[in-house]
């Protein structure tokens, strides 16, 4: 069934905002009572009194002149206009994001005016009276945010509605019969905006693609790729580009770099990793120091300024990790075989060396080209047993990526550990300098050969990770800083300090499992935090604590303004590791020879908006990422409708509980009125759920039994049954 169709509201008390819209549209044209009732389609005589006693009002206020007696024109320039964001509630009313206004504005339904989620719109803001929260009417949408949409169309005789899943789209979009193309009824499919009457409902739009039947796993995925605008494939011209690419190792190169192949190299990443952006070298020197290299896969050698391989690399900026696969930025030829670091194989890189001493200071370093050849590939468990075992070098068969045991040097069984306990005081230093630690715990799924998932594990940094951690920190941190010191245009990856609202709200839901926050200064709050992602470890409140931190902090992202890093404590900070996975480490790559070469500074305008993208980008990636682990806890939470699940209460509403499962961190809502042991009403003050009979609570970190009612695959929605508390 289609939406019913909503009639245009025929009246109002007030009709200011409305004359402003119009006179606003109209400009340069006068108007009168009996032209902007016609405008409002009103024509009774209360209304036309109620224009005339407002035009009256508006000329007073001096928001509209009177050209001549009873024609009027909006003044030119108007305080109550502003230009900014809509961000849409599910409640189908809006807020209006402006850097003028201390609160957001509200946007009633009514005053929306065909305005979208995340559109630029210009606003007229009223009721601007103290102490009442301001209201506006969207004058005009300057820009849509985006106009593709994924939904499910239901087609009539002679035309079709497509509807969304997006709580946020509150129209569906209207859909021409000779506009439909090859979808049938039920399909999910990728639809264009391409018009929107002033009289219509619903947008006009058209089938760009159909992506398959809803609930089937690859229209899932598709679905979730083409809501973010993100690709699935590359073009096929881009492809044929990079094929064509010469990728083999030349000795007229070689000699432009400098020669490391004889210095002990390995690599160490996810045992089903296929492209290896970053090896480590090491050499001990005999002042007693230690030679250790950074190295990161040449992508700019290969990815060529302004050809189409380059486009396409930039217009993704980065790759995007499904639960299930990987969309590359780059083409498989390059990602996963020329740029990828494979063992025993000679490989382009862009190096940091650095002369280390064994209290992990830098004493000199080092920038450039370099050509390696690794010796070892390690998966992280692999170099994890090194290090628990303190140098047992036999790798056993069930953490082998060989499939078979074997054994590890000793010259790397060294290295490995010597690395370990230098990164060890690289991470302890960060901490005493104010770093945020945040090992919050990934959700993994172990998948079948069609994608389906069998069962969930968690995915916990340990020794290994955090010694590659380490070392690709501080070649991204001494990148940063060898330019930044130059007072050249560079691209940083910058963190602000935390939202102290944020942070206010955090500390009212912590207060409740009995942790505080020091708020005494930012190296306070940092420290306290730490000591709390500490003090959490191993509880049932762990996750919820995770997240609510991760949430109080502002987002990183990209920029030529470098203000430092908060999270991690540095004053220069950038992307230099991650090149097959990352646009900004090309630019990094590109711009760091370009200065060592001499270069003057770039323009700082035309890498802001480089920037700006990248970030961009690297937002829906995110987005779409968390959308596909949504996705598959459901799909497997649909697999055990019938079993009882512990769960954590993680979030309280007015219209019920969220719960995360203790087991595989799936969460899901129980709604207030499923929950029958009383009649629970919802208690803003103790953010929580308050029984009218026994005056129990419901509330944030209780643990309850919950069963599956319903699994939604389309929407990535569960719904849980209460059964009891877990006494």
């Amino acid at each position: 069934m289609s939406k019913k169709i909503r009639k245009p509201i025929k009246k109002e008390k007030d009709f200011s905002g409305k004359i402003l819209k119009i006179l606003s549209q109209n400009a340069n044209k006068p108007f009168n009572y009996k032209q902007i009732g016609a405008k409002l389609e009103l024509d009774d005589t209360k209304s036309r009194n109620q224009i005339i006693k407002d035009l009256k009002i508006l000329a007073a206020q001096k928001k509209i002149i009177e050209t001549e007696p009873g024609k009027y024109l909006v003044k030119a320039i108007s305080q109550d206009y502003y230009e900014g964001t809509i961000d849409m509630t599910s409640r189908k009313t809006a807020y209006f994001i402006c850097d003028e206004f201390e609160e957001d504005v509200f946007i009633p339904t009514n005053n929306l005016n065909r305005a979208l989620d995340k559109d630029k719109v210009k606003v007229y803001v009223y009721n601007r009276r103290k102490g009442k929260r301001p209201e506006g009417e969207v004058i005009e949408v300057i820009e849509r945010d985006k106009t593709e949409f994924v939904g499910v169309i239901d087609m009539q005789p002679n035309f079709a509605f497509v509807s969304t899943a997006n709580p946020k789209m509150y129209t569906d979009i209207f859909i021409p019969k000779d506009k439909i193309g090859e979808a049938e009824n039920g399909d999910v499919v990728l639809v264009k905006i391409e018009d929107w009457p002033k009289r219509a409902d619903s947008p006009f739009g058209s089938v760009i693609r159909v992506l398959g039947k809803p609930g089937e796993h690859n229209t899932e995925i598709h679905a979730i790729l083409a809501e973010y605008g993100l690709p699935a494939d590359f073009p096929v011209e881009v492809e044929v580009f990079a094929q064509k690419l010469d990728t083999s190792i030349q000795e007229s190169e070689i000699a432009k770099r400098r020669d490391m192949r004889d210095t002990l190299t390995f690599t160490i990443d996810p045992k089903d990793a296929k492209d290896f952006d970053d090896a480590l070298s090491f050499k001990k020197l005999e002042n007693g120091n230690f030679e250790i290299g950074i190295h990161i896969a040449d992508v700019s050698y290969y990815l060529e300024e302004g050809t189409i391989l380059d486009d396409e690399a930039y217009q993704r900026a980065t790759s995007v990790y499904l639960v299930d696969r990987v969309v590359p930025m780059l083409p498989e030829v390059l990602s996963n075989f020329a740029c990828s670091l494979r063992p025993n194989e000679e490989k382009y890189t862009f190096s940091a060396v650095f002369e280390v001493s064994p209290t992990a200071q830098v004493i000199n370093q080092w920038f450039g080209r370099t050509v390696i050849y690794s010796d070892q590939r390690f998966a992280y468990e692999e170099a994890q047993h090194i290090i628990e075992t303190k140098g047992n070098n036999t790798i056993p068969v069930d953490i082998s990526i060989t499939g078979e045991s074997y054994v590890v040097s000793d010259e790397i069984v060294e290295a490995t550990l010597k690395l370990d306990e230098l990164a060890k005081i690289l991470r302890k230093k960060r901490m005493q300098q104010g770093a945020i630690s945040f090992d919050k715990v990934e959700v993994k799924f172990n998948l079948n050969e069609e994608g389906e998932p069998e069962g969930v594990y968690f995915k916990i940094s340990k020794d290994a990770n955090h010694l590659i951690e380490e070392f690709m920190l501080l070649a991204n941190r001494k990148v940063a800083e060898y330019i930044g010191k130059q007072k050249k245009t560079f691209v940083y990856r910058i963190h602000d300090e935390p939202n102290e609202d944020k942070l206010i709200a955090m500390q009212t839901v912590i207060a409740k499992f009995g942790y505080k926050i020091d708020f005494r200064t930012k190296g306070d709050i940092a420290k306290s935090i730490n000591a709390l992602m500490e003090e959490v470890n191993g509880k049932k409140e762990q996750n919820l604590i995770d997240t609510l931190a991760i949430r109080s902090m502002s987002k990183a992202k990209y920029s030529t303004d470098n203000i430092g890093h908060y999270g991690l404590a540095f004053d220069y900070y950038s992307h230099f590791t991650s090149p097959i996975r990352r646009y900004p480490d090309v630019m990094v790559h590109r711009l760091l020879q370009y200065y060592l070469d001499g270069g003057a500074s770039v323009d700082e305008e035309t890498y802001e908006t480089k920037c700006l993208h990248c970030s961009n980008m690297e937002n829906l990636a995110t987005n779409a990422e968390r959308d596909s682990i949504k996705y598959m806890q459901v799909k497997y939470m649909q697999d055990h409708q019938d079993e009882e699940f512990l769960g954590v209460i993680s979030g309280v509403t007015e219209w019920g509980i969220y719960v995360e499962i203790v087991s595989n961190k799936c969460e899901g809502m129980v709604r207030i009125r499923e929950i029958k042991e009383d009649y629970y009403t919802f208690d803003e003050r103790q953010y929580a759920l308050v029984g009218a009979n026994s005056n129990r609570l419901l509330q944030l970190g209780d643990e309850i039994y919950v069963k599956v009612k319903n699994a939604d695959l389309v929407k990535k929605q569960l719904d849980f049954h209460f059964l009891r508390r877990a006494e």
